[in-house]
């Protein structure tokens, strides 16, 4: 069993089905990307005015369990899953609502990004410490 620190609810709309009548795949990142922000915000690392460092998306994963048709309610959970030295792991699970049915799981590689000098900088021991305390915390096997 994992807990996540940060989870999202989103409605799934009608325009975001395709032609066979299931939600395109692209929102599902788009999600992630939702629930990506408000840990974000939690850890203050969320956009504000003009920062000089800031976090860029280097890598995303998305592994599709199942469809999800409309009407539907999603829970998108994200935590922390790795730190590293310039960049951090975010790991994610996507779950339909109503049935309580995991429709996809993903991770996200971020970098850290000095925008005045154009280069990846090292996390900062501040942001390390928000970072640590948003880590998915597993209990149980999987």
């Amino acid at each position: 069993m994992q807990k996540y620190p940060v989870s999202v609810e989103i409605s799934v709309q009608w325009g975001e089905l395709d032609a066979l009548g299931h939600v395109n795949h692209t929102r599902f990142l788009v999600w992630m990307e939702t629930a990506r922000m408000s840990l974000f915000e939690r850890i203050g690392l969320a956009w504000k005015d003009q920062p000089e460092m800031g976090p860029i998306l280097a890598k995303a994963e998305v592994n599709y369990q199942a469809p999800v048709h409309f009407p539907a309610t999603i829970r998108c959970s994200v935590g922390v899953d790795h730190i590293g030295h310039k960049s951090f792991v975010l790991q994610y699970v996507l779950t339909r609502l109503d049935t309580d049915i995991c429709v996809a799981v993903g991770r996200t590689v971020i970098v850290l990004f000095d925008y005045t000098r154009g280069s990846t900088v090292s996390i900062p021991e501040d942001l390390r410490v928000h970072l640590e305390a948003a880590t998915v915390e597993t209990s149980g096997t999987m």
